[in-house]
């Protein structure tokens, strides 16, 4: 179901032209639980210090660190005060490019993936990018791992690339900052596809005083 590990020129390019290429190909991580492998089938690009939807938009800060090193590289954040979600980093060193890994289809491991969501169908196990990470038992302790080192535990492979003609791409979910642009990438009518949503800003609740 997967072959090659992908060298590490394969990150070293343009990110709006490696997130479409990293459709079809296979994100494995290695655990004491046991192996889960998933087919990338939507990710999203950002392109760092040049984009304001990106964490490395203000520039390089503790937490996004990882993205102004050398491709190859996985960028893991916590969010919303309860997910994990992963990148790739992308393009030169020090450009502080990425692609966030929005969903997958799960091809090894659907039994470990299962012990750690119970309660998702098989569709559901890694649709959206907090799920995936949970799939795949990927957390904070994985930020910086390098996904091109042989015999690593986290590892990208070359999988079936997708059909050219089902890739569909559209606006990014869920960011504030440039909204138009059409960087997210997905394989049309797979199912592990993860519905698109709009940023909604949040309101600020008015609390109640005497008049």
């Amino acid at each position: 179901m997967s072959g090659a590990l992908l060298p590490r020129d394969f990150f070293d390019r343009p990110v709006d032209e490696v997130a479409p290429s990293l459709l079809g190909q296979v994100l494995r991580h290695s655990t004491t639980g046991g192996e889960v492998a998933v087919r990338l089938t939507e990710v999203e690009a950002y392109a760092g210090t040049l984009d304001p939807a990106s964490h490395a938009y203000r520039g390089r800060t503790q937490r996004n660190a990882v993205m102004f090193g050398p491709p190859g590289f996985a960028y893991v954040y916590f969010t919303y005060g309860m997910h994990f979600c992963m990148n790739l980093v992308c393009g030169p060193d020090g450009t502080s490019s990425a692609v966030l890994l929005r969903a997958g289809e799960i091809i090894t491991g659907e039994e470990t993936a299962r012990g750690r969501r119970p309660r998702s169908s098989v569709r559901d196990l890694a649709r959206g990018p907090a799920r995936l990470c949970q799939a795949l038992g990927i957390a904070r302790e994985h930020n910086g791992l390098d996904v091109c080192s042989p015999g690593g535990p986290l590892t990208v492979h070359a999988g079936e690339p997708a059909d050219p003609s089902l890739i569909r791409t559209g606006p990014r979910t869920g960011v504030n900052g440039a909204k138009e642009v059409p960087w997210r990438f997905w394989i049309d009518g797979d199912p592990s596809v993860s519905p698109y949503r709009p940023h909604v800003p949040r309101r600020r609740k008015r609390v109640a005083t005497g008049g």
